[in-house]
């Protein structure tokens, strides 16, 4: 009995964090597929930023491969890890340089990290002994 009621929370955290990563990978896959779509109001919002189309391509294709990682069970925490950057990344640009509200970026931004933070042991796997 204690056996079972012990393992209960763990089961609710592994399938919360497998539909936190479900919905993560889609929203991303769907902005990266935007992005690459050239969806019009994308491209303006990326001539306001400045950086060329170029730069569109790049987050978009970056948003696709960080989703797919994101659903990779032993690379989760990269995938994570990587789209926590590009929103930091967004969160700035929407609050010094295209305006609009940073909040959509902020919770994907926290979610991206919450799953960076849970599957942190990935990084144990890479890292270099002294």
């Amino acid at each position: 009995m204690s056996v079972a009621v012990a393992s209960a929370p763990s089961r609710w955290k592994s399938a919360t964090l497998w539909v936190v990563r479900g919905l993560l990978a889609l929203a991303f896959a769907a902005a990266g597929g935007a992005k690459l779509y050239g969806v019009p109001m994308l491209v303006e919002e990326f001539q306001h930023i400045g950086l060329g189309q170029w730069f569109r391509y790049l987050t978009g294709s970056l948003e696709l491969f960080a989703a797919l990682l994101i659903l990779v069970p032993s690379l989760a925490a990269f995938g994570g890890l990587l789209l926590s950057c590009i929103m930091v990344g967004a969160t700035v640009t929407h609050l010094f340089v295209i305006g609009g509200s940073p909040v959509p970026a902020l919770v994907l931004l926290t979610l991206s990290a919450i799953v960076a933070y849970t599957k942190r042991s990935q990084f144990a796997l890479f890292a270099i002994a002294p």
